[in-house]
């Protein structure tokens, strides 16, 4: 089943391990020969002469602790090596000169055999792929236009509950329907959001809390949420069914939320993030504007460039220098939001989005200044050193809460007692906007404790009627609505449902019998082992990687590798760009939505098949990004550059397979956007 290029790889390269192999076990054959013949001769000394120490042996733990592996052990375990080695080069070089010309390589490899076996034991260091500034660029452009998904659809119309696609073609319709793993990632998202500098720390925890109202508003089932919940009424869809690896996935989405909703507490409430967010966001502004009509005035936008350079350049170090550049940068983006609304009619323009997108993040990040730090403009006026030291620097959400009572401290330790009425004046003002922003970090301060419980609270689940004793598995889910278990289940490592065990067996749900019992078919891609998934797509292999632990060498962390590595290769056999998983095709139901299943790629996968359809999925690519930076942003920017760019980030998929495809075409773009998608690209 193989053609004659894979066939000659596959020899290739198993001719070059064996020589390999070979060439090694010649190394080594001095010690491995001195290290039998005293073990041969120690034995029948014991045995036939002493009758001593028969029954002494080292513990395999002890020999592990005593083992010097450092290059001066190597010499000394084995000595006997470079010893020969020596002896017979001077003994060929005094009786027979000549035949140290054939010998010579050999006795070399014998004399640093010591240093190769070191060299070789060495542990293998992850070679970590940078990207260029370009690269990040692009990415980071990306990274703000997938957030726009979140931004746009995850409102009050859908309850802050992520919809679970939307769809632009035939006709332009939102899902109002929601998984716990839709759930999980747009909680995810919330928080990436804010790592990128997108949102304020408010909007971060105002979305969650706003969530977690609607969440707290869901019927469940021992804890788990049902697999689907329509977004407007907050009721189950029929049937109610609990799906496992659904529950796990929030689960853990919601104990990844949990340390981050923790973090704000300490961070500072405006830092240099907040700059490089609304660079993103200038940067795609900028992008859609090109090619506007003449009487657009593309000087706005070098104005914005350059005040938001201008802040970049001071750091942000200090309070005043937040509020003089925030008030440059929401005036001037204001500006330019008034310009093109009176030069572009069209409201779903995205000139027109973007300019109102870049407006109103300027205007959040002011507000969030003038709301936790609303005397930053008064310090100029200030001149006792102590006050502008203690309130020009940025402060955490916690120093904010008990600023008021060091500046009281600052003040009454100040020797000038004969201050001026107006400067008296002032710090009385400056007191009273401490006392206000102070009441207003213990208000958020309380509403983070709260959310916290909640992640705690929704994170919470049984897992004993899912989880099978005899088989050591979890089953696929249980229907409520005819208290039916499912007689499938999870039996497999490399796949989604990892996940899942790991968080039910981290909480004590289910014992680690669970995790050993999970199927390791192992075969070979490129050489290299891999572990097989059951339709051989990227979300198996590395949806789990997102959130989930990672060790370095270990079978996983090969598997996912290997299984990037092959997806690559399967992309330029295809002629295609490459990232194959689970995604819309192109194919509609009698509803006009795009139709939905697992792809993946031959060789390694299960499922029968696998070559007979060819559909590519963006997010893929950007899961992968995890594991080859640099290959998967090249694939990103091939994808960009072929089209499949919008306004949301990347189209769900491009089906290639002839069979789905309109006479004369060579490919049909699905144009949707899954939000679980979505959301495992932003993270």
């Amino acid at each position: 089943d193989m053609t004659f290029s894979q066939h000659g790889t596959d020899s290739l390269a198993s001719v070059r391990r064996h020589f390999s192999q070979s060439i090694f076990t010649l190394v080594c054959l001095p010690y491995e020969g001195y290290f039998s013949l005293n073990a041969v001769f120690k034995t029948l000394w014991r045995m036939v002469v002493t009758h001593k120490l028969l029954l002494q042996w080292n513990p395999s733990s002890e020999a592990e602790k005593s083992r010097d592996t450092g290059l001066a052990g190597s010499y000394r375990t084995m000595w006997f090596a470079p010893f020969m080695a020596t002896v017979t080069a001077i003994y060929l070089g005094l009786s027979q000169p000549l035949v140290l010309f054939a010998a010579g390589p050999v006795l070399c490899l014998w004399f640093f055999s010591p240093f190769i076996t070191w060299w070789i034991s060495l542990p293998l260091d992850a070679s970590k792929e940078k990207l260029s500034v370009v690269q990040t660029y692009f990415l980071r452009r990306l990274a703000r236009k997938t957030w726009a998904f979140f931004d746009t659809f995850v409102g009050p119309a859908d309850n802050w509950l992520p919809p679970d696609n939307f769809q632009e073609h035939p006709v332009p319709v939102v899902a109002h329907r929601t998984s716990p793993t839709n759930i999980g990632l747009a909680l995810l998202a919330n928080l990436s959001a804010w790592d990128f500098g997108y949102i304020t720390a408010w909007k971060l925890i105002e979305r969650t809390r706003l969530a977690f109202n609607s969440m707290q508003a869901l019927e469940r089932y021992q804890g788990h949420f049902y697999n689907w919940y329509n977004t407007t009424t907050l009721t189950p869809l029929w049937p109610h069914y609990i799906s496992s690896v659904d529950s796990g996935n929030l689960a853990g989405h919601l104990l990844t939320l949990r340390p981050g909703l923790l973090g704000l507490a300490d961070q500072p409430i405006l830092d240099k993030r907040l700059f490089d967010g609304l660079k993103d966001t200038l940067m795609v502004f900028s992008e859609s504007s090109t090619g506007q009509p003449l009487g657009f005035d593309r000087s706005l936008l070098v104005k914005l460039e350059q005040d938001l350079e201008a802040a970049i350049a001071s750091q942000g170090t200090t309070l005043m220098d937040f509020r003089i550049h925030l008030d440059q940068l929401a005036t001037s983006a204001a500006s330019a939001l008034t310009h093109v609304e009176t030069q572009i009619d069209d409201p779903e323009s995205p000139v027109r989005y973007w300019a109102a997108t870049l407006a109103r993040q300027c205007r959040d990040a002011l507000d969030e200044l003038k709301d936790l730090a609303p005397w930053a403009g008064l310090l100029s006026h200030q001149t006792i050193p102590g006050v502008i030291h203690l309130l020009n620097t940025v402060p955490t959400l916690r120093e904010t809460e008990t600023l008021e009572k060091r500046l009281r401290a600052v003040i009454e330790s100040d020797s000038n007692n004969a201050s001026p009425p107006e400067e008296k004046d002032g710090l009385d003002a400056l007191q009273k906007h401490l006392a206000n922003a102070g009441q207003m970090a213990r208000s958020r301060l309380s509403v983070l404790d709260g959310l916290v419980r909640q992640c705690d609270e929704f994170a919470q689940m049984d897992y004993s009627f899912l989880y099978d004793e005899t088989r050591h598995l979890l089953s696929i889910g249980y229907n409520v609505s005819e208290r039916k278990k499912d007689s499938g289940y999870y039996d497999l490592l490399a796949s989604e449902a990892r996940f899942a065990s790991f968080i039910a067996i981290a909480q004590g749900q289910i014992p680690q019998e669970n995790w050993f019992a999970l199927g390791r078919l192992l075969t070979a891609a490129g050489g290299k082992p891999v572990l097989l998934s059951w339709s051989g797509s990227m979300f198996e292999y590395l949806m789990p990687l997102l959130v989930m632990p990672s060790f370095d060498l270990s079978l996983l962390y090969q598997t996912c590798k290997t299984a990037v590595a092959r997806q690559i290769e399967y992309g330029k056999k295809r002629s295609v760009p490459w990232g194959v998983s689970e995604c819309g095709y192109n194919a509609i139901d009698v509803h006009l939505n795009y139709q939905y299943r697992a792809f993946g790629v031959p060789g390694l996968g299960l499922k029968r098949g696998l070559a007979d359809e060819l559909v590519i999925a963006p997010y893929a690519t950007m899961l992968a990004l995890m594991v080859a930076p640099g290959d998967a942003c090249l694939n990103l920017e091939r994808l960009s550059e072929e089209g499949f760019e919008t306004r949301y980030g990347f189209y769900e998929a491009i089906d290639y397979t002839p069979s789905r495809l309109p006479r004369g075409q060579t490919r049909a773009v699905v144009r949707s956007f899954m939000a679980h998608h979505q959301g495992m690209g932003l993270l």
